[in-house]
């Protein structure tokens, strides 16, 4: 299966998908060790940016699952990694940027990364990264 761009992934937004969990809430990290305080999964038979399967957020889901079936609400697009992450929750529920950014801090507090949600129709860029000092968006 082909890698998906992320205009492919950004054209999620608002789409049901099915997500089966490789890390549920409550679990450990293989690697790092931190703890998810939401569950965390994949898209199967999907290939992200990271030669791996789609990753996925599931927020308002307040206990471990396996499998979840949900709208995409946003995209978390890494600017210093090839791994975009989807955000899953529930039709009807909403979650603002802000919202997601503090929920999903535990781990992409580590990435610079932009938030995409749909507003009105349209998608919408909200940045939650600090810029570098010598970037010249930047205050002096």
């Amino acid at each position: 299966m082909n890698k998906m761009t992320f205009e492919d992934v950004k054209g999620l937004i608002g789409k049901e998908v099915s997500v089966r969990m490789d890390r549920p809430m409550g679990s450990k990290h293989p690697k790092w060790g931190f703890v998810y305080p939401c569950n965390y999964g994949y898209v199967p038979n999907t290939t992200s940016g990271d030669g791996e399967e789609l990753d996925v957020y599931i927020l308002g889901e307040f206990r471990p699952v396996e499998k979840y079936t949900g709208v995409v609400g946003a995209v978390i697009h890494r600017l210093d990694d090839d791994d975009d992450k989807l955000v899953v929750f529930a039709e009807g529920k909403h979650y603002s940027p802000e919202q997601i950014s503090a929920i999903t801090e535990f781990q992409e507090g580590f990435f610079r990364s932009d938030i995409y949600t749909a507003e009105n129709g349209k998608i919408v860029k909200n940045s939650f990264h600090k810029e570098k000092s010598n970037d010249k968006n930047s205050s002096k």
